[in-house]
């Protein structure tokens, strides 16, 4: 018992003067208090509301709004042993087939999207979505899209007969397909004007930037101009299929935190046995006039595609990658991409590239 005034104070009664005892109480306090809130058995939340989220020094929400038939599969393999190894939150969704979305389905993904615990990658076959319309911090977006006509061929066969991953993996997807349709001659459907082989079903890859304005499902100017708009202001990266190693070089460039080793996974051999699965089966080469046809047909997405392509040309000359092209082909450029390798690095002293990626960060 102590000589003099006192205070009460758990744990026991504490002098004035025993200055020790009360800092230790104190602490002890603090520990007891701050455990409570961590077990999540205090009211503390309940009176102030979460905690302010942590801001993390590099692109936190990554959107992949992947291109059908862009190689995108490829990609999802690679990023599901990258999250294992850099842990971040993979999100990824079951519906394949359901691109455009009603106002409030929008605002309902973006919700879902926004709430996942960060650092997140979420990727789906969906159109732009403008997360900044419904009150939301707009993410950043990264997408591949390839040679529209080689992209076009490679649907209308993974549709039909599948890939290497199974024999029936074809009748999963398109169960309902008449035997008739489902062999229809890739000619016939072209040079007949089947649906399948005309506008609007051709205007594919577009509106992926384009977005979820009902006028960007129209093949057009509006469209495309919009398409590129958004590229240049809402995408750190839209790469070319045909050249995916440089794009898989830049995207470690550019989101270290959640692609680095993404190259040599990808050049890994048991990788690339694993994507040679999902190379498309039994694909037939159109006549030459089939092709200039579809070529005419599909003059926005081939706009588009070159845009992007220069606009890719351009970041990788600014960082140090160029592109040798081997013997060239002697199909069409359209139809057989030449194949492209990347060399040694070269100087470019237009720029600082640190200061290029801080810019992009803040956005």
């Amino acid at each position: 018992m102590c000589v003099g005034e006192c205070v009460f104070y758990v744990p026991a009664c504490v002098c004035k003067g025993e200055i020790k005892s009360l800092k230790f109480s104190i602490g002890w306090l603090l520990f007891i208090s701050n455990l409570l809130i961590f077990v999540g058995n205090s009211t503390y939340l309940d009176d102030h509301g979460p905690p302010p989220q942590k801001v993390l020094p590099f692109p936190s929400q990554v959107v992949y709004n992947r291109v059908g038939k862009c190689g995108s599969r490829t990609v999802v393999l690679l990023l599901r042993i990258l999250s294992e190894k850099h842990g971040f939150n993979l999100v990824t969704s079951d519906i394949h087939n359901k691109t455009r979305l009603t106002k409030n389905e929008q605002m309902e993904l973006i919700k879902n999207i926004s709430t996942a615990e960060q650092p997140y990658l979420f990727t789906r076959h969906v159109h732009f979505l403008n997360f900044s319309r419904f009150g939301g911090d707009q993410p950043v977006y990264i997408n591949i899209i390839r040679d529209p006509v080689n992209r076009f061929l490679s649907n209308y066969f993974f549709r039909r007969f599948g890939d290497w991953r199974g024999e029936q993996n074809h009748m999963i997807r398109t169960p309902n397909m008449r035997q008739e349709e489902r062999y229809l001659d890739i000619n016939v459907c072209i040079l007949e004007n089947y649906p399948e082989c005309s506008n609007p079903r051709l205007f594919y890859i577009i509106p992926y930037f384009c977005g979820q304005h009902p006028r960007c499902r129209e093949p057009g100017e509006w469209a495309l101009e919009r398409a590129k708009l958004n590229v240049n202001e809402n995408f750190l990266l839209v790469g070319i299929l045909e050249e995916l190693e440089d794009v898989l070089l830049l995207l470690e460039r550019f989101l270290p935190h959640y692609f680095k080793d993404v190259l040599s996974i990808y050049k890994n051999p048991e990788h690339r046995k694993l994507g040679n699965l999902t190379v498309t089966v039994k694909k037939t080469v159109p006549s030459p006039e089939a092709i200039q046809i579809l070529y005419q047909r599909m003059r926005y997405e081939y706009e588009f595609y070159y845009y992007v392509k220069e606009q890719f040309h351009l970041l990788k000359r600014k960082f140090g990658l160029k592109s040798h092209i081997r013997k060239p082909s002697p199909r069409p450029e359209f139809f057989i991409p030449s194949p492209l390798e990347t060399e040694e690095p070269i100087n470019d002293e237009e720029e600082d590239d640190e200061k290029w990626l801080e810019d992009i960060y803040k956005r």
